[in-house]
């Protein structure tokens, strides 16, 4: 059974392994402390949702939105910057649970919609086609990054 709920302050020590992993998984080093004062930093500012998916009552997998704008609709969207869902609860249907519930939130909060970046081999992207998301390929990303 797979439950999904809106995490708060109280749900930062579920939030920080799960944060950790999935910047694990994309290269990063662990680093619990600073993933804490992240994660405190979202709550405090209440600049970011986060969901948590549990499934049988384990913490396992979550979803960060952040607000944005589109300037050319002049209405808000969210971007989906982190999906991540636990090794031993892939497969289970989570992150479609996961971004199923993302699009009714963006839905109830009346965005625009949603925005997400993955890389170019990630075979999520089956999924996400599947449910709806289309692959932009009239335009391109760029980004400056500071040093």
């Amino acid at each position: 059974m797979t439950t999904i709920i809106q995490a708060t302050k109280e749900h930062i020590p579920i939030l920080i392994p799960l944060l950790d992993k999935y910047r694990i998984f994309y290269n990063q080093n662990s680093d619990e402390k600073a993933v804490r004062r992240f994660l405190e930093s979202r709550m405090k500012n209440q600049d970011s949702d986060i969901f948590i998916a549990f499934y049988d009552n384990s913490p396992a997998g979550f979803t960060q939105l952040y607000s944005s704008f589109s300037s050319v609709s002049l209405k808000p969207i969210f971007i989906l910057n982190d999906l991540y869902v636990y090794k031993e609860f892939r497969n289970k249907g989570l992150g479609e649970v996961l971004l199923n519930h993302a699009k009714e939130y963006c839905l109830l909060q009346k965005y625009k919609g949603l925005a997400l970046e993955t890389a170019i081999d990630n075979p999520s992207q089956k999924l996400y086609e599947r449910l709806g998301w289309k692959k932009n390929i009239t335009s391109l990303h760029y980004f400056w990054e500071a040093k």
